[in-house]
């Protein structure tokens, strides 16, 4: 993520690798699949998203704005979002962050790949349309917190699995996964280009990255299980 971790992203982690073996499992008996995408190649989505949240790729600075309340409160946050606030507190000016907006590796720019790869072989119009839903969902719930970044509730994916089961519940597992992600991470990007920066800030903006990977990554176990019963 950002060069920094706690017990609770421990623990977070291990709750993930804990979920993923028997998924691995599943997949070692071929009863999972997302789409066009087969078992072993979504076991390898799903390691690499995991693997790969601790690499942030910059693609764009910025200024924004070192709030008296984030100094305040920086040891907080910290503890609760496990990223280096009061380190990046003493980069950039006094009152302002130079921030650097990153793509997460595990978090973006893998599943966006599969996305893409799930749109070239399958063109579901459903899920355009569902990850719609998504997009709102995550821009009007979504916030900036401060030193963080864009923080997504962990449970916004869900709100693709209603829809797919009742528009293509046949194909429910990837309109989840192409939505609930896709949708995560387009009201992210949204979500950053909208916010204020003369009244808040941080350090660093990811996509894919702290604050939302949780929801990202819940979304794809949720979609991989769900093809198990599709």
């Amino acid at each position: 993520m950002r060069g920094y971790i706690n017990i609770s992203e421990i623990r977070m982690y291990a709750a993930f690798i804990l979920i993923l073996l028997p998924i691995a499992a599943l997949c070692y008996k071929g009863s999972l699949s997302i789409g066009t995408i087969p078992a072993y190649p979504l076991l390898a989505i799903l390691t690499f998203m995991l693997a790969g949240s601790f690499v942030e790729i910059p693609v764009l600075k910025t200024r924004s704005k070192k709030t008296e309340q984030l100094q305040r409160f920086a040891p907080l946050i910290e503890d609760i979002y496990a990223v280096p606030i009061i380190r990046e507190l003493n980069t950039g000016k006094e009152r302002v962050f130079d921030t650097t907006i990153t793509l997460n590796l595990g978090g973006c720019i893998v599943p966006l790949i599969a996305i893409i790869y799930l749109f070239l072989t399958m063109s579901n119009i459903t899920a355009l349309q569902v990850m719609l839903i998504v997009i709102i969902a995550v821009t009007l719930l979504s916030e900036m917190v401060n030193g963080v970044g864009i923080v997504v509730p962990q449970y916004i994916g869900m709100t693709a699995i209603p829809f797919s089961l009742l528009t293509t519940p046949q194909y429910a597992g990837s309109v989840t996964f192409i939505a609930g992600i896709g949708g995560i991470i387009l009201g992210t990007i949204a979500t950053t280009i909208a916010f204020n920066k003369e009244n808040s800030g941080s350090a660093y903006i990811s996509i894919g990255g702290a604050g939302n990977f949780k929801a990202i990554y819940i979304t794809a176990l949720l979609a991989s299980l769900i093809s198990y019963f599709t």
